[in-house]
């Protein structure tokens, strides 16, 4: 067994010691003096092929692969649902849109600043360590509180995963941008990785914006789209999606439902 997959099955193991969260129109109100909670009742509404539910926010685990019946390899991402929270509803009356705004894990008072403690107290939600908004339609809002869990996504579905990609650093050319290097031989030394010609002659004489050049790589947004949900764990809020999610580990990654039905 490889160093990264006993280090991703000992990550795993910590999470599942966890406090549980799941799916539910239960929500919980903090206030100052203490804990109250409080039961919101959702409307029953009927979900249509051009509904737009809300995402939810993870973070990447690691990676494993999996083998299905046929014995064919599947590279899986293992990502981790940290206490998902609906913090805010925003309607066309009051903000102009139809959004949620969603909130994760947790962090606690010092580390925030007065706004952000004031927004959180407002809507009467616990602390939050990242927030992210995902625009929906009106038949999918759901009442501030909701708990959004694993139990949100189904195997099979295809969703849209943002994250920050890995620096690179500065690199060359070659590495950045795929270029093939000039010659071996023939004349060329000391310039085999080079870029080779930036500015043409005379006309136009000059480096046009935007040029393939040497540069820092990486730690950019990246969102690789139509990732199939390949598993869910509601015991320890894991998802296990196919393929490779742009990020480093522990980032936190917010990912948007591309389908609401399962094909």
């Amino acid at each position: 067994m490889s160093a990264v997959s006993r280090g991703l099955i000992s990550r795993i193991h910590l999470l599942g010691t966890r406090r549980l969260f799941s799916s539910s129109s239960t929500a919980e109100i903090y206030h100052e003096n203490g804990l109250t909670q409080r039961i919101v009742e959702a409307k029953t509404r009927v979900m249509t092929p051009s509904s737009k539910r809300t995402g939810a926010i993870a973070f990447k685990c690691g990676m494993t692969a999996l083998w299905d019946k046929w014995g064919a390899r599947i590279p899986i991402t293992v990502l981790s649902m940290d206490d998902n929270i609906v913090t805010q509803v925003k309607t066309p009356e009051k903000e102009g849109i139809v959004a949620l705004q969603v909130g994760c894990g947790h962090k606690k008072e010092k580390h925030l600043t007065k706004p952000e403690v004031g927004h959180f107290r407002a809507q009467g939600v616990p602390l939050k360590r990242k927030l992210r908004e995902f625009p929906v339609t009106e038949d999918a809002l759901l009442p501030v509180g909701t708990s959004i869990g694993v139990r949100h996504f189904l195997p099979g579905q295809f969703v849209d995963v943002t994250g920050i990609s890995r620096g690179k650093g500065f690199q060359g050319c070659i590495k950045r941008h795929n270029f093939k290097g000039l010659p071996a031989s023939h004349g060329h030394s000391k310039s085999h990785r080079s870029g080779g010609s930036t500015g043409q002659r005379d006309a136009p004489g000059k480096v046009f914006k935007g040029k393939k050049m040497a540069g820092r790589m990486g730690g950019k947004q990246v969102t690789v789209k139509n990732i199939w949900v390949y598993k869910v764990d509601p015991a320890r809020n894991l998802i296990w999606v196919k393929g490779q999610v742009d990020s480093s580990f522990s980032f936190y990654l917010p990912f948007f439902l591309k389908l609401f039905y399962a094909k």
